[in-house]
């Protein structure tokens, strides 16, 4: 993704159950903008679901659209 211009700007969110230091560091060193390790109870991974749309879609300062090319 980070490799094609159309895709580049997206955020990669990697949601994962393992809390692994060498998980995490190849989640960033491939191009995740952010690691989750996701909770074990349903409702509790319902809520980190909706906590990261709300970062990504209101919190976030996206790049400005001329850099997007």
């Amino acid at each position: 993704m980070k490799a094609d211009p159309l895709l580049k700007n997206l955020p990669v969110v990697m949601l994962s159950s393992s809390r692994e230091e060498p998980d995490l560091a190849a989640s960033y060193a491939l191009g995740a903008n952010a690691y989750v390790a996701k909770p074990v109870d349903f409702q509790q991974f319902v809520d980190a679901v909706k906590q990261l749309g709300v970062f990504w879609a209101v919190v976030n300062e996206p790049p400005p659209l001329k850099s997007v090319n």
